[in-house]
């Protein structure tokens, strides 16, 4: 879609009087990401959702070509970019390869960002290069088995001092990248009496005595980012690899969801843009009653309705990544920031799942069939309603910053 030099995308704004508008550095990132993502990634999308498989090469192919670390400085290895750069880049790695586009924003957001936001100069020296560059993985581990939304308050992994070093023990489930991570971000309970206030940060690499990967899991969708359950049996961390302050880890998680929030939005419109391009491809092609099924007025609606939601989706995503790329270190988790982005990711979710559905209609039985790629991107769309707060969690932080006297 980015050949058509119509769509919105393409009303590049140098100026700052154009709304939700790409400039044209974002427009270039965009369509070089678009060219690499269809040519090197998107031809490992089948053996990937098949097989459950994870091309190890895929990640140093991604930051040789400079799709790591668009948030960071320069001088770590980043490009000194935006939060909307990044996410044109994520958008167009969705459209081709949403598992890949999934562990991209695990480790580039969720690891890489974070620490690079919340750690120190030693932190960001010894981490960041590699991440940037693609030879390390990262990953994230908030949720713990039996907690979901309520992860902060039913946090059992525990973080006790002793001498350099901290001891972790506990577990984390459904941690994307978790199989193949080399660091790993990881949150734990300094201090049980003090409940979410008690919560600091840790980073983690997988060769520390008393970390495993206990198992990993298999999945509906984005089956070929790898997800698993991950132990701590008395894993020793040093102590220089506290990330901020002890006890004031609840800081990091909750800046760091307002800007996870913001990043799947983009994932949900590229997977969008592609389900239409597809769609309209079949419209053209699929013969019945002897002539193809684009001429008919329900197809027509179907695709219209399609377009529409991915053109709404568009500029409330962009809007809410200009929004979130001013959000300071430490920021977060309330505000008009906490409304917008859990706002724009229940919208982006729920109306990729419309496009999806209508894929599947007009598609009819071939999108019915398992390795029709139609098919694996509809099975995409239910983490996206579920993942970094459900559709219900959503909707309860919206109300509750409305209802609110602050």
């Amino acid at each position: 879609m980015t050949e058509n030099q119509n769509s919105p995308e393409y009303l590049i704004d140098n100026k700052g009087d154009m709304p939700f508008a790409l400039t044209l550095e974002q427009v270039e990132i965009l369509d070089q990401t678009d060219r690499f993502a269809k040519a090197e990634l998107y031809p490992l999308a089948n053996r990937m959702d098949d097989e459950e498989w994870w091309p190890d090469e895929a990640f140093s192919k991604m930051g040789e070509a400079g799709l790591f670390g668009l948030t960071v400085e320069e001088k770590y290895g980043g490009s000194g970019s935006d939060l909307l750069t990044a996410g044109v880049a994520l958008q167009a790695v969705s459209r081709w390869n949403h598992a890949i586009a999934l562990s991209y924003v695990a480790h580039d957001n969720l690891c890489l960002n974070n620490i690079y936001r919340n750690g120190n100069e030693d932190q960001r020296n010894r981490y960041i290069p590699q991440l940037c560059a693609g030879t390390k993985v990262g990953a994230l581990g908030l949720t713990e088995p039996g907690a979901g939304s309520d992860a902060l308050g039913s946090m059992k992994t525990t973080a006790r001092r002793d001498g350099d070093y901290y001891v972790l023990n506990g577990s984390k489930l459904y941690i994307t990248n978790g199989p193949i991570a080399d660091v790993l971000l990881i949150y734990a309970k300094t201090d049980k009496d003090r409940g979410a206030q008690g919560i600091s940060s840790f980073i983690v690499e997988k060769d520390y005595p008393g970390f495993q990967v206990a198992q990993k899991l298999t999945k509906m969708g984005y089956r070929g980012s790898q997800t698993a359950e991950l132990v701590f049996n008395d894993c020793k961390v040093p102590v220089e690899n506290l990330v901020g302050e002890e006890n004031k880890g609840v800081q990091v998680v909750m800046s760091g969801l307002d800007l996870e929030r913001a990043m799947i939005s983009p994932i949900c419109l590229g997977i969008s843009e592609r389900a239409l391009e597809l769609s309209i491809d079949y419209a053209k092609t699929r013969q019945q009653f002897g002539k193809p099924i684009g001429s008919f007025q329900m197809v027509q609606s179907m695709l219209a309705d399609m377009y529409v939601a991915i053109e709404t989706m568009r500029t409330f995503t962009y809007r809410t990544l200009s929004a979130a790329s001013a959000l300071e270190i430490g920021g977060g988790g309330r505000g008009e920031i906490h409304q917008l982005t859990a706002a724009s990711v229940m919208y982006a979710a729920n109306a990729c799942h419309e496009v999806l559905d209508k894929a599947v209609q007009i598609h009819g039985g071939s999108g019915y069939i398992w390795e029709s790629e139609i098919n694996r991107l509809y099975r995409s769309i239910k983490l996206l309603e579920i993942g970094a707060g459900t559709t219900e969690v959503r909707k309860m932080i919206i109300a509750g910053e409305l209802l609110s006297d602050g």
